[in-house]
């Protein structure tokens, strides 16, 4: 059970980090899974990981993407930059766990921002415009100053869109969650070198559960 959890939440890390690199490169990325992305940050008195994520459909794309890069021995340039973002989301996660005061912020500017939308009417957006904008401001505000930064690289034109630029910014948000939830849940980077087998092993039973 306890490997399972760890891979949802690892699988929540990578999905994240193929989501900006969607935006980054193409200015658009999947809507539902952006949408889990998103609102796994809201679930932060979640009971459990499937909570958090919508169990395994929430992040089948990153439970795929998991499962086909931790097998593959001929990374791709644009692997290279998906494991860039997963090393850097989990690093900065360890930092995060280092600072208890961010910490406070984070879960207060969460549930500030959570009392906020209800003033807002429902958008037909899976995730609101508003909600996605005031994660970005939050980010900014908290991870964003914790060193060291995370460098998205991609097409300057989307990002200098300032939609685009809070979208990455709350993915990145996402990321660090699902990687401080990883760490909570006994995840550790060497894992990613010496467990890659047993990773693959659960993420390609949770991916036949939902078959």
């Amino acid at each position: 059970m306890r490997l399972r959890n760890r891979t949802l939440a690892l699988a929540g890390i990578f999905q994240s980090a193929r989501l900006v690199q969607q935006l980054a490169h193409d200015g658009r990325a999947d809507a539902g899974a952006f949408s889990t992305s998103i609102h796994s940050i809201l679930r932060i008195d979640a009971r459990n990981t499937d909570e958090v994520f919508g169990g395994g459909t929430g992040v089948r794309d990153g439970l795929e993407l998991l499962r086909a890069k931790l097998s593959d021995a001929d990374p791709t340039p644009l692997d290279v930059e998906i494991a860039r973002y997963v090393v850097s989301m989990v690093h900065l996660a360890g930092q995060l766990a280092r600072h208890t005061d961010v910490q406070d912020t984070i879960r207060r500017g969460i549930h500030t921002a959570e009392g906020q939308m209800k003033f807002f009417e429902p958008s037909d957006d899976h995730a609101h415009p508003i909600l996605i904008e005031k994660l970005a401001e939050l980010y900014i505000q908290t991870l964003g100053a914790l060193p060291p930064r995370i460098m998205v690289t991609g097409e300057q034109g989307f990002l200098a869109n300032p939609l685009v630029a809070a979208k990455v910014r709350a993915l990145l948000f996402a990321g660090v969650r699902a990687a401080f939830l990883w760490r909570q849940l006994g995840g550790r980077r060497w894992q990613l070198l010496f467990s890659r087998r047993r990773i693959t092993g659960a993420a390609t039973r949770l991916l036949a559960e939902i078959a």
